[in-house]
């Protein structure tokens, strides 16, 4: 008897071992190429935008001031994006040398920036009356710019959501019981629509599941909620294989997710407080605002410089990790010159250095404090912020001394092989905005 119960337990844990491993997620052959693809890409930009731009204080306006449901829906009548331009935002991206955009879709006000049946809080119901996205996503293809979107799990205006348990939304003045089923099925509705009518989605870019954990940094950030990720990452990836799957959870990647991001912060990095997650090995995504807010905030010009912005972008594109930049366009639909302008900057930069990071992968070398490399099969590109305090950097790896070459002028200098890489001193080269950068040919 003994024996049989041994047995019967063996194949009881050989069974749920199996089950276990046959439910680990396997991407398709085209979700590894959107992978591959996406890391080359290297440079997107981020766009918060909505009915919450109208008051012109963040996208967290809702939350922050403690504004009702009835009172904050009165903006569906005052949000009338009269100078959208989707080939003008497309362009703007474009010219910076971004290469793909990601539109917030919904944010946590619950507002649906595109003719969805399934919410009567949208933009088509506004005085502006048209489908934004549907433009986006034709000027997107026009221009061979890759599109995702971001979706809130998180909704501070449905009674279905389980606000009851959240860190946010408390104030939004709802009192009818939550129903966690009934909520799912909106998302499914809603991102079967925007995977199905909005022709080729790269990424689907989760955010919200925060919303019912510990802050972040605490011991144990488990959520309170179930939130079904298994049958909505499966949903996505039926609907459009190859579309990437992400989720700003500040955490390490779950089970289905296909890309890892960071918000306000580069991977190794903490200054947000947000970041307490290690990089894993799925492709990383860092979002950056160019200010303090996300959303248009009128008072807000805090804005980062051309030389931070580049130095942003060459700090995560040295860590293996793409630069989403965003832009809060005005609730008029434009985008305002304090992000165009040094996106116009910016723009001269990668058409004058973007070899040095498009389809590059984090260099020989982790992130030093005067700066980091990137890499391809046949360069080493090494960006200098600063000069160390011995004016001597090593590159670790096989390389030709004799031909290295300082890209920002066109001079070579030469450098000294030692064992496992090779030194070069920088004490005689004038350091250049926004970065001094070394070009070194492997052997």
């Amino acid at each position: 008897m003994k024996k049989i119960l041994v047995f019967l337990t063996c194949f009881s844990i050989f069974q749920t071992q199996a089950q276990s491993l046959t439910q680990v997620y396997t991407p398709t052959t085209d979700n590894v190429k959107t992978r591959t693809s996406f890391q080359d890409r290297k440079f997107g930009m981020f766009i918060h935008w909505g009915a919450s731009s109208v008051l012109g204080d963040g996208e967290w306006v809702m939350e922050n001031h403690g504004i009702q449901v009835n009172d904050y829906k009165k903006l569906i009548k005052l949000f009338n994006p009269i100078n959208f331009d989707a080939a003008k935002w497309v362009s703007t991206a474009k010219d910076a040398g971004m290469k793909y955009i990601v539109f917030i879709t919904r944010h946590h006000d619950g507002f649906s920036n595109w003719d969805t049946k399934y919410s009567d809080w949208k933009i088509t119901n506004t005085p502006y009356k048209q489908d934004v996205l549907k433009m986006l996503a034709a000027e997107c293809k026009k221009q061979g710019i890759e599109l995702g979107l971001y979706y809130s799990t998180l909704d501070w205006s449905r009674n279905d959501y389980p606000y009851e348990t959240g860190r946010t939304g408390q104030k939004a003045g709802r009192t009818q019981k939550s129903n966690y089923a009934s909520y799912l099925q909106f998302m499914k509705n809603q991102l079967t629509e925007l995977l199905t009518n909005y022709g080729p989605i790269s990424c689907i870019w989760f955010d919200g599941h925060w919303d019912q954990t510990n802050p972040e940094g605490s011991a144990d950030r488990s959520s309170r909620v179930d939130w079904k990720y298994d049958e909505i990452y499966s949903l996505i990836h039926t609907l459009q294989p190859a579309c990437m799957i992400g989720n700003n959870h500040h955490l390490d990647p779950i089970n289905g997710e296909d890309f890892q991001m960071f918000e306000q912060d580069l991977p190794g990095q903490n200054k947000s407080g947000l970041s307490f997650q290690t990089a894993s090995s799925l492709p990383l995504e860092s979002c950056v605002t160019m200010n303090d807010a996300w959303g248009f905030k009128i008072n807000d010009h805090h804005y980062k410089s051309y030389p931070e912005v580049i130095r942003t972008l060459v700090g995560a594109a040295g860590r293996n990790t793409n630069l989403l930049l965003n832009v809060g366009p005005m609730p008029n639909g434009e985008i305002g010159m304090e992000f165009s302008d040094t996106l116009a900057l910016v723009g001269k930069w990668t058409k004058q250095f973007g070899t040095t990071i498009y389809g590059t992968r984090g260099g020989p070398m982790p992130a030093e404090t005067w700066g980091v490399t990137t890499q391809n099969k046949d360069f080493v590109f090494v960006h200098i912020f600063e000069k160390p305090n011995d004016n001597i950097i090593i590159i670790p790896g096989e390389y030709n001394a004799a031909t290295i070459l300082v890209v920002n002028n066109g001079t070579w200098i030469k450098g000294n092989v030692t064992k496992g890489g090779i030194q070069i001193d920088i004490s005689n080269l004038k350091l250049a905005s926004p970065d001094l950068i070394l070009k070194l040919s492997k052997k």
